[in-house]
């Protein structure tokens, strides 16, 4: 005969035993069975198959709505502990094979970095399997989306390892419909969540729906969601790509590209292109040309620390503008963090220049915007050693997405490819290849009205404080029938 639990849902008396031998181990509050371990396995590999298939291949973003349901699951196994180390399990086994490239630059360290990066996978289960067990299925099911967006949030953009890739948001940068990305990665993400959590509702009508829309979403992914926008333009960018570059060569390299794109006004050199500001020489080949150049080099700051800067130099050879990078690379002696972003009023509108790694952060790229940049320029340093797949299948997803959340282009020059010119509906018009030591991307930079913020930001940052919320409740709520017990 079963037994009821002290929630009034039936249990198993296998179930029932559990929550008698542990304190803190409820059954799960649902009316289908808990997930067994054999399954947990199975839904780790299919996680991490479909994010393989959302991620490695530029056409295969529907898989993304495959992950989340198979995560929704993890958090209906029997015990927390189980939950969160099946989550920790399946992040490292969905983000580890994309970040293969981290042992040429961290070696032993980063199986530390591949851990860290499933951790708040693990979170996310966790709290999901409190939430079921504490607040019942209904509660679990409509806070999905937003411990999902908070978690994502925080791992993104709120903390000191801050990692923005692989957001299920980005999937879809390289195909039509990237232009879903206009409510902002992080609404994307949520409506991806929300939708999981349906799927693998308690009744037939919410599953249906949720499946359905799903659907919907996944067709709608491989159709323009916008038409392809006119690329004709008063400005013009080129850009060459060089990895360490000696000053002669960079000269060299600026003087090839000027004569190549006479039509072109600003040229761009990628980051870290100079050891200090831009060199005379440098700049003598830019007074020949009359043209504009944006370059990153080291601006030195006090205590014997450094910017990693872009600096903006006119016709003329003189410096006009810079702009300090907003995010230094973690562990990667990447200098100091800009003290303020600026717009730089070019001849022909405000232009945001940002470097690198900043393009993955919104809490910087959004001050840009706020300031009304009608486009963005950004020099980039991958390395050849950290290969194609880095730059093409991870780093290269941030611009297209960019794009369409402002609805600006964005031309990014990298030392070592796959520089990109995107137009402000995401679409990649112009790109070099890797390694392309020497390779030119050029083309129109069409600067119309400023950009626009998506309207994801204050649902991402509300669903942070709200997951903080509800992990602080659900502790309260252990600590409290804890002490209820023991007393």
């Amino acid at each position: 005969m079963q037994s009821q639990s002290p929630a009034g849902v039936w249990a198993s008396p296998r179930v029932q035993a559990a929550s008698d031998q542990a304190l803190s181990e409820r059954p799960v509050l649902q009316t289908s069975a808990p997930v067994s371990i054999t399954d947990a396995i199975a839904l780790c590999g299919c996680a991490a198959l479909a994010n393989g298939i959302a991620f490695a291949t530029p056409s295969g973003a529907a898989a993304i709505l495959v992950i989340l349901p198979c995560l929704c699951l993890l958090g209906r196994l029997l015990t927390a502990r189980r939950s969160f180390y099946f989550g920790l399990l399946a992040g490292i086994l969905m983000y580890a094979p994309h970040l293969a490239f981290f042992w040429k630059i961290f070696a032993a360290r980063s199986i530390l970095l591949w851990l860290i990066a499933g951790f708040p996978i693990g979170i996310v289960i966790l709290l999901l399997y409190h939430s079921h067990r504490r607040l019942g299925a209904t509660w679990a099911m409509l806070l999905t989306p937003i411990l999902w967006t908070g978690v994502e949030y925080f791992r993104s953009e709120a903390y000191y390892l801050k990692f923005a890739w692989l957001l299920p948001g980005q999937a879809a940068a390289f195909l039509p419909g990237v232009g879903l990305a206009r409510v902002g990665v992080y609404g994307l993400g949520f409506i991806y969540a929300m939708l999981a959590a349906m799927i693998v509702g308690r009744s037939a009508l919410i599953r249906t729906v949720g499946l359905a829309a799903s659907i919907v979403l996944g067709i709608l992914m491989y159709l323009p969601i916008f038409p392809a926008g006119p690329h004709a333009s008063p400005l013009h960018v080129a850009g060459i790509q060089l990895e360490s570059p000696t000053e002669a060569q960079a000269a060299a390299a600026l003087d090839h590209l000027a004569i190549a794109h006479p039509e072109a006004q600003i040229l761009v050199l990628s980051e870290y292109t100079f050891t200090g500001p831009v060199p005379q020489s440098v700049r003598e080949v830019i007074r020949k040309h009359g043209r504009y150049l944006v370059a990153s080099g080291i601006r030195l700051a006090d205590g014997g620390d450094f910017h990693d800067t872009a600096f903006v130099i006119d016709p003329e050879g003189r410096d006009v503008f810079e702009q300090a990078k907003s995010v230094p690379v973690q562990f990667m002696g990447d200098g100091l963090a800009a003290t303020q972003r600026r717009v730089w009023e070019s001849p022909w509108g405000k232009i945001g220049i940002a470097i690198c790694y900043d393009i993955g952060y919104s809490r910087a790229m959004d001050e840009f915007v706020r300031q009304g940049a009608q486009a963005l320029i950004i020099p980039t340093m991958d390395l050849r050693s950290w290969g194609l797949y880095e730059r093409r299948m991870l780093h290269g997803r941030l611009a297209p997405i960019r794009s369409v959340e402002y609805g600006i282009p964005i031309f990014g020059v990298w030392s070592s490819g796959e520089s990109q010119l995107t137009d402000r509906f995401g679409k990649i018009i112009a790109k070099a290849g890797y390694p392309g030591q020497g390779a030119i991307v050029y083309g129109p930079l069409r600067l119309e009205s400023k950009g626009h913020l998506p309207p994801d930001r204050p649902l991402a940052i509300g669903a942070m404080y709200a997951t903080y919320a509800t992990g602080l409740y659900i502790l309260v709520l252990i600590v409290w029938r804890t002490r209820g017990h023991r007393a």
